[in-house]
C-alpha cells in the first residue's frame, strides 16, 4: 500500500527520520531496496482495448481512448485476474487511466520545485507512454522496469486531472524478442505456457527533489574485503550540483555501523564510494552480520544526498532508504562458495505463473507465500526459470532466507535484432537485481534457445562468450552460467539436465570423479556435448540442474498433460522423487541441484504442489524425500 501525505517530498520532511526502514517494509514496495516516505500505486480498474488492426495511433487513441472496456492493472489481459481473459492473438493493447488529485498527494507531491515520476513495473514488450495526449517515454524489453518523468503535465494541469495512455506492443509470433515459457500457438502446448501481454507489474508514482537518487547498487567489495566492505554506486536524476556529497549510514537493527560520506563532483550523475563494516574485520566474529539461508541478516541503510554550503553546513536534498546483506558467492575447488565455505545448493526450479493471472503474481502476499513454501519443501535456493522475477519476490528471499538464481527470458532465434534485444533487457536485469544479496547466480541462456547451433556454430559461441562476459563486466561478484543444461562455450559452473527417472540408473552417472570426467569429455544424458566452443574442463563446479519432474496427480489425471515420468500414487511418487535425492546425495562431485518443478504449470503436472500451491503429499514427506533421512 501507499502511504498518504501530500507533504512527504517536502524539505521539510526529507530527513532520514521519515523514511521506513526497508528491512522491516510489508512487502507491498515495488522497489524494496530504495524507499521514500510516500509513493502512489496505480493498480487497479483501467479503461483498456485491443488494436488488432493496429489503427490506434492513426486514430489518435493517445489522446483518450474510444469504446474501452476495463482491466484490471497489472493482470495481462490473457489472465482471468484481469477481468478481460482474451487467450488469443492481440498484439497491440492500449491502457488509459486518469491522474487524480488524490493520487499526486499520496505520492508525496508538494515541492513546487521537484519532480513527478510515473514508473512501470513491466510492459511486454514495448511500450510508449503518453500524459494528456503529449508522448513522455518509451520503452523496450517486457521484463524490465522504466520510468518517465510527468513533471511538466501535471504542472500544466494545475488541479485538475491527468489522462495516462500506455500502448503495449507484443507480437505473439515474434521469435526474436525474449519471450521465456510465453506460447507462439494459440493455445499452449509442449512446456509453454499462455502469454502474458502488456503491463503486468505494478504501475506507481512517486514525487521526488529536483535532484534526486534514481538507483542503488551495492556489491560485496572485491576479493578478501567481500564480507567487511561494500562497493555503494549511487546515480542521481538530474546533476549534483556544487557542494554536494552523499551520505551513507547502515545499521544492524538499533547499532550503528558504519557512517561515511564522499563528496560529488559539481555536476556529476553517479558517485562509487566504498563502504567498510569495521565490525568485520575480526574474521573470527565475521558469521555474526553475514547472510545466509540459515542466518539472512540484513543491515538497513539510509542514503543521503546533501548540500553542502559555504559556512559548512549541510542540508538534506534527498534521502532513500535501502538494506543490505553482507555475503560472498563464487566458485572455486570444484564447489559453490558461500560467505567463503562450501554450500550444497538445494535448487527448485520455479517457474512464477499463477493459473489466474500468469506471470504476474495474484497478489504481494502471494509472493511471500511462494518463498515460504519453497523453504517449507526443505529447498536452500530457487531457480526462477525463464522469467525476470517481481523485485517483491526478491525481497522476500532477502528477508526469509532463499537463494536465487536470476535467469534470462530466452528469444527462440539467432539473429542480430535477437542479440540486440537480449543484451539490452539482460543488462538492465542485471542492473535492477545486484543488490538483492539472495541472487547468486546469473544465468543468460537456457538450453541453447535461441542458440540452437552453437556446438557448431562459431558466431552462436561468440555470443554467448560475450554475454557471458558483459554479465561479470557488469557484476564481477557472482558466478554466471553460460547456457544451461548442455553446449556450454563458456561457463563459471558446468551444468546439467537429466531427466531419467530411476534413481538407480541415475546415481552412477554422478558417482565419482571418473563420472565426471566421462561427462564433461563426452555427451550428456541429452545426446549433447556438454562443453564446446573451446571450452574445457578447468575444475569447474557442476550442478544438475534440472532432474526429476515425476508427474502426480492426486485425484485422477487430467487429459492432455504430462511429466517426464509419472507416479501411480502418493506413495510411488514420494518413493521416486527420494531415490532420486538418493542418487545426487551419493555423488562425490555434485556440488548443487535442482528439482524440477515447484508447481504444475497449465499442462505440466510434474511439480511438487499443484497450480493452488497446494502439496500433493504431506510436506514433511516431501521434505524428507528432498532432505534425505529425518528431513
Amino acid at each position: 500500500m501507499s502511504t498518504p501525505g501530500s507533504d512527504a517530498a517536502t524539505p521539510s520532511n526529507r530527513s532520514s527520520s521519515a523514511l521506513p526502514r526497508a528491512s522491516a517494509q510489508d512487502g507491498t514496495h515495488p522497489r524494496p531496496q530504495m524507499l521514500r516516505a510516500a509513493w502512489a500505486s496505480l493498480d487497479g480498474p483501467w479503461a483498456f482495448r485491443h488494436d488488432d488492426d493496429d489503427v490506434g495511433l492513426a486514430e489518435g487513441w493517445a489522446a483518450g481512448l474510444p469504446d474501452a472496456g476495463e482491466i484490471r492493472v497489472p493482470f495481462p489481459p490473457e489472465s482471468s485476474a484481469s477481468g478481460v481473459e482474451a487467450r488469443g492473438f492481440h498484439p497491440v493493447v492500449w491502457y488509459a487511466r486518469r491522474l487524480t488529485a488524490d493520487d499526486l498527494a499520496r505520492a508525496g507531491a508538494g515541492d513546487p520545485s521537484g519532480r513527478v515520476l510515473l514508473h512501470l513495473g513491466a510492459v511486454d514488450h514495448s511500450a510508449r507512454v503518453w500524459v494528456d495526449g503529449a508522448l513522455v517515454g518509451e520503452h523496450v524489453g517486457g521484463h524490465t522496469p522504466f520510468t518517465v518523468d510527468v513533471t511538466s503535465a501535471v504542472r500544466a494541469a494545475g488541479d485538475g486531472e491527468l489522462l495516462v495512455v500506455v500502448r503495449a506492443e507484443d507480437d505473439p509470433h515474434d521469435a526474436a524478442q525474449p519471450r521465456g515459457k510465453q506460447d507462439w500457438h494459440e493455445e499452449p502446448h509442449g512446456i509453454w505456457y499462455h502469454r502474458t501481454t502488456g503491463i503486468w507489474q505494478t504501475v506507481w508514482l512517486e514525487a521526488v527533489p529536483a535532484t534526486s537518487v534514481e538507483h542503488l547498487r551495492w556489491l560485496p567489495a572485491p576479493g578478501a574485503l567481500g564480507r567487511s566492505a561494500l562497493d555503494l554506486t549511487v546515480r542521481l536524476r538530474g546533476r549534483a550540483p556544487a557542494g554536494s556529497r552523499v551520505r551513507v549510514v547502515l545499521r544492524h537493527e538499533d547499532e550503528v555501523l558504519v557512517e561515511t560520506t564522499q563528496a560529488v563532483r559539481a555536476g556529476a550523475r553517479e558517485v562509487d564510494l566504498r563502504v567498510p563494516v569495521a565490525g568485520q574485520r575480526n574474521g573470527q566474529a565475521e558469521h555474526e552480520l553475514t547472510w545466509s539461508p540459515e542466518t539472512p541478516r540484513l543491515l538497513d541503510a539510509v542514503v543521503t544526498l546533501e548540500a553542502v554550503g559555504d559556512d559548512g553546513a549541510a542540508t538534506t536534498a534527498d534521502a532513500v532508504s535501502s538494506y543490505v546483506g553482507l555475503r560472498t558467492a563464487e566458485v572455486a575447488h570444484g564447489a559453490f562458495l558461500l560467505n567463503g565455505h562450501p554450500y550444497d545448493v538445494r535448487s527448485v526450479l520455479n517457474q512464477g505463473y499463477w493459473p489466474e493471472s500468469h506471470l504476474a503474481a495474484p497478489s504481494p502476499q502471494a509472493l511471500r507465500r511462494e518463498v515460504e513454501l519453497v523453504r517449507e519443501l526443505g529447498f536452500t535456493a530457487c531457480r526462477v526459470h525463464q522469467k525476470v522475477e517481481d523485485p517483491r519476490f526478491l525481497f522476500w528471499a532477502d528477508r526469509l532466507g532463499l537463494l536465487v538464481w536470476g535467469e534470462a527470458p530466452g528469444a527462440y532465434e539467432f539473429s542480430a535484432r535477437a542479440v540486440r534485444l537480449l543484451v539490452a533487457e539482460w543488462a538492465e536485469v542485471v542492473d535492477r537485481d545486484a543488490s538483492h544479496p539472495c541472487v547468486v547466480t546469473w544465468v543468460p541462456f537456457n538450453e541453447s534457445w535461441g542458440v540452437q547451433q552453437v556446438r557448431v556454430d562459431p558466431a552462436q559461441q561468440a555470443y554467448v562468450r560475450g554475454l557471458v562476459d558483459l554479465t561479470r563486466a557488469l557484476d564481477p561478484s557472482r558466478p554466471v552460467v553460460g547456457n544451461d543444461g548442455w553446449e556450454q562455450p563458456s561457463t563459471d559452473i558446468a551444468t546439467v539436465h537429466d531427466y531419467e527417472g530411476d534413481g538407480a540408473v541415475l546415481a552412477p552417472r554422478y558417482a565419482d570423479d571418473a563420472a565426471r570426467e566421462r561427462l564433461l569429455a563426452g555427451l550428456g544424458p541429452a545426446g549433447r556435448p556438454m562443453l564446446v566452443g573451446g571450452a574445457v574442463d578447468a575444475g569447474q563446479p557442476v550442478m544438475l540442474t534440472e532432474f526429476g519432474g515425476v508427474s502426480f496427480q492426486p485425484g485422477g489425471e487430467r487429459e492432455g498433460s504430462w511429466g517426464y515420468t509419472a507416479a501411480e500414487d502418493a506413495g510411488d511418487w514420494t518413493a521416486r522423487i527420494a531415490a532420486l535425492y538418493d542418487a545426487v546425495r551419493a555423488s562425490s562431485f555434485l556440488a548443487g541441484s535442482c528439482y524440477t518443478q515447484l508447481t504444475d504449470t497449465e499442462q505440466e503436472t510434474n511439480g511438487l504442489l499443484d497450480a493452488q500451491r497446494r502439496p500433493k503429499a504431506p510436506v514433511e514427506d516431501i521434505r524428507r524425500a528432498v532432505r534425505g533421512g529425518a528431513g
